[in-house]
C-alpha cells in the first residue's frame, strides 16, 4: 500500500510564500502522475499542479507564475512552493500519486491533505 503524508500547511497573509511536501512511501519515479490538488469549502476539489511522466509540467491557470512543483526522488517527496499567495488560495491542499498498470487500469492513492489559509 502506498502512502502519502502532506506537511507545510499554515496560516499566512496575503503575497506570503509556504511550501508544501509530500512524503510518498516509495520512489516519486514509481509513478506516471504526481500532482497536488486543493479543496475550497464548498467546492470541488481542483488540480493545482502535477508532473506526469517524470518531467511534464502542468499548472493551473490560476497559479501559473507563482506556484512550483518539484520532486526529489532520492528523500521521497513531491514538494509545492507557493509564492505571493492570495486569499482565493485557501483550501485543503492534497497530495496525489497515479501509476498506470495495465491498458484500461490505473491505481490511485491520496494523502490526507494539509489547511492553507490565506488570510488578511
Amino acid at each position: 500500500q502506498v502512502q502519502l503524508q502532506e506537511s507545510g500547511g499554515g496560516l499566512v497573509e496575503p503575497g506570503g510564500s509556504l511550501r508544501l511536501s509530500c512524503v510518498v512511501s516509495r520512489r516519486p519515479s514509481t509513478f506516471d502522475v504526481l500532482g497536488w490538488y486543493r479543496q475550497a469549502a464548498g467546492a470541488e476539489r481542483e488540480l493545482v499542479a502535477r508532473i506526469r511522466d517524470g518531467y511534464k509540467i502542468d499548472y493551473a491557470d490560476s497559479v501559473k507564475g507563482r506556484f512550483t512543483i518539484s520532486s526529489d526522488n532520492a528523500q521521497r517527496t513531491v514538494y509545492l512552493q507557493m509564492n505571493s499567495l492570495k486569499t482565493e488560495d485557501t483550501a485543503v491542499y492534497y497530495c496525489r500519486a497515479q501509476k498506470q498498470v495495465s491498458i484500461e487500469a490505473q491505481v490511485d492513492f491520496w494523502g490526507q491533505g494539509t489547511q492553507v489559509t490565506v488570510f488578511s
